[in-house]
């Protein structure tokens, strides 16, 4: 009495359809990157300062250079010297007045530089940015520079709240009704965004996006590895999170292109539409239906699969008594000792690879440089780390690698904190390594909470656990921008800490290498055997005696 993943096995487990579904759902990944870290560019802050009227005539006139403009009608940047111009504040003259010189303008104003009085920029700010962004447009500078990070923090807010009801959603009423619902929200609000005036609802907009498309994400991750079999399970998994970093070079390269936000959004958010497409380019997932008790169903779309690939299938299955329908519950998660232990050690690692993977890019990035260069590098070191997965993954396992890229980058954080500011380069080459080892990690966390749960609570286990994802995007800000005020290098302290539990913490996790996916919370209290007990499995009953050819 064969499993699902037996059946695979018989009409292919990665043969046409599952090529197809597979290149589908990558293009979803791909498309989830403007949302993510779409704030790089739509809230791109510029340098700018204060609009002082007048001082723009002044230097025409005068014939100035930028920099001698900035010298002569800006002040220094407080404690930062007079290589940085404030950004929020402005002499108080008038720079309109007669008799002004070009040579020493405050001189010939006020008398003593020093003791020129200082405002607030009351009539806007100048930015040196040929194109918008939401900064720019709203002034979301200074005083109000808070409003950028809640236009981020909305986004995790949705991603946070969303991952428990997306989730509770696929698992009740299937991946491919999460897929179409979720798509359909997320374009509705992008293209919304286009067009509304306010900044404050561009903001729900943009809670509304996070809302649905991290629950969008995750479901086609969980339909794709579903319908693949054991064998190449981890390398679809892997790929579809290329994917997605395959997104951060595309998205880069438009943004390059189209350097105005609204038109940046509208780009991003269209080609989207056909994604709906997969009303007819995708079936629901036949195990989810399996363990719903929706065998027919099940059975015209294994059918289907082997139609597609070629391959001879049995005439008639059906699945055993023992397998019902089964309602996913969030106590499913913490219910038994293993599931317990599984939901808090996953955790924790979602939690702390999003503070490293996202930490690091924030602290590397207070060096400021080309934003379109930064970005481009970001995404390229995730290749890599891609294919270190790929090749290690299947020859040592789940666990191992992903331990020892928790503590590579945790040990790497450390190292890049101890390096002297004057080994510049050897500083970088650290940085980059705990980069890549905490890249490693985020996508190993991500395939392998799939491989621990029961199919019924599957997409609901991912989500609550991705959560802890959310809070720790939600903390990194705080964690990164306020102790490098005490210290600059206090951050990847931190980092290291996490780094090194949560690599700890990995090893007490079963290793899922090669092994059948579990259809019930009883098949994970044995994971940890060899096998697992037949009267606990979900079956197909095969009748081979007719054979029906393509």
């Amino acid at each position: 009495m064969p499993t699902l993943d037996d059946i695979l096995e018989h009409i292919g487990e990665f043969d046409r359809f599952q090529k197809q579904t597979f290149f589908l759902l990558c293009l979803l990944s791909a498309a989830f990157t403007p949302v993510y870290v779409g704030v790089v560019f739509f809230g791109f802050t510029p340098e700018h300062r204060c609009f002082s009227p007048g001082a723009a005539e002044l230097s025409q006139r005068c014939g100035w250079s930028l920099a001698e403009q900035l010298n002569y009608t800006v002040p220094e940047w407080g404690s930062h010297g007079a290589t940085y111009s404030s950004r929020c504040s402005r002499y108080e003259v008038d720079w309109n007045a007669t008799g002004v010189s070009c040579t020493d303008p405050l001189g010939s104003l006020v008398g003593n530089r020093s003791s020129v009085p200082l405002g607030p920029c009351q009539d806007g700010w100048v930015y040196d940015y040929s194109g918008t962004s939401i900064v720019t447009e709203f002034n979301l500078v200074c005083e109000d520079s808070w409003k950028l990070d809640l236009f981020q923090s909305s986004v995790n807010a949705g991603f946070f709240i969303g991952s428990v009801n997306i989730g509770y959603i696929a698992d009740r009423f299937g991946r491919k009704f999460c897929l179409l619902t979720t798509i359909t929200a997320s374009v509705v609000c992008g293209i919304l965004q286009v067009f509304v005036p306010s900044y404050l609802w561009i903001v729900i907009l943009r809670f509304l996006q996070g809302l649905v498309n991290k629950g969008c994400w995750t479901a086609g991750y969980i339909l794709v590895t579903e319908v693949v079999g054991p064998q190449y399970r981890r390398t679809v998994g892997i790929l579809y999170q290329a994917a997605f970093s395959v997104g951060l070079l595309v998205f880069d390269a438009i943004a390059y292109a189209i350097p105005h936000w609204r038109w940046l959004q509208l780009t991003v958010t269209l080609p989207c539409c056909f994604l709906l497409l997969y009303y007819w380019c995708l079936p629901e997932s036949p195990r989810w239906l399996i363990s719903q008790g929706k065998t027919d169903q099940a059975k015209k779309i294994v059918n289907g699969i082997a139609k597609k690939n070629r391959k001879k299938m049995p005439s008639h299955f059906e699945v055993n008594e023992d397998s019902g329908k089964q309602s996913p519950s969030l106590t499913d998660l913490v219910r038994t000792p293993q599931m317990r232990k599984n939901t808090f050690i996953l955790m924790y690692n979602w939690f702390t690879s999003s503070i490293l993977y996202q930490g690091l890019i924030m602290h590397m990035g207070l060096m400021g440089g080309n934003v379109y260069l930064d970005f481009l590098y970001s995404a390229l070191v995730e290749f890599p780390a891609a294919f270190i997965i790929i090749v290690t993954i299947d020859r040592i396992g789940r666990r191992y690698p992903w331990a020892a890229a928790n503590l590579v980058a945790g040990a790497a954080c450390l190292a890049t904190a101890l390096i002297p500011e004057d080994l510049h380069w050897l500083k970088l080459i650290a940085a980059c390594i705990g980069r890549m080892g905490i890249t490693i990690a985020f996508e190993m966390v991500c395939f392998v909470n799939t491989e621990l749960y029961p199919t019924y609570i599957r997409n609901l286990g991912v989500m609550v656990c991705s959560a802890l994802c959310d809070v720790g995007g939600i903390a990194v800000p705080f964690i990164v921008y306020r102790l490098v005020e005490i210290w600059h290098e206090l951050p990847l302290i931190v980092f290291t800490v996490l780094g090194l539990i949560a690599g700890v913490l990995v090893l007490f996790l079963p290793e899922t290498k090669g092994r059948v996916l579990p259809e019930t919370v009883e098949d994970v209290e044995n994971f940890h055997r060899q096998s697992i007990p037949k009267d606990k499995k979900i079956y197909l009953h095969v009748q081979t005696s007719e054979v029906a050819r393509d």
